[in-house]
């Protein structure tokens, strides 16, 4: 199981952008098989920091997510408009109430 949290900051003119972003990606990856993989999207309280939190079952799954075109073209644009780098963070898992 490999696990990762990603939060990052985008500038404020580009936060609606991002959430396009997102929307798009995470549209593409429900096509895939969500047995192999979680990958979730939540916003702090300031409404432009972002956390990413994905858990794949093995490193194809995570190469594959990791390469689909609308991802690619989200991390491009959110790349081009930081107001913080992304802090990414590997995590080992404890527990869960879902088994992947």
């Amino acid at each position: 199981m490999i696990a990762v949290q990603v939060t990052y900051t985008v500038l404020d003119h580009f936060v609606d952008q991002n959430v396009k972003n997102i929307n798009a990606f995470l549209e593409d990856f429900k096509s895939l098989d969500n047995e192999m993989f979680n990958y979730s999207v939540y916003a702090l309280e300031n409404q432009k920091t972002f956390v990413h939190l994905s858990q794949y079952n093995n490193p194809a799954i995570q190469q594959e997510l990791l390469n689909i075109p609308s991802f690619l073209s989200f991390q491009k644009q959110r790349d081009e408009n930081l107001e913080s780098e992304p802090v990414i963070q590997v995590l080992d898992l404890i527990g869960s109430s879902k088994a992947l």
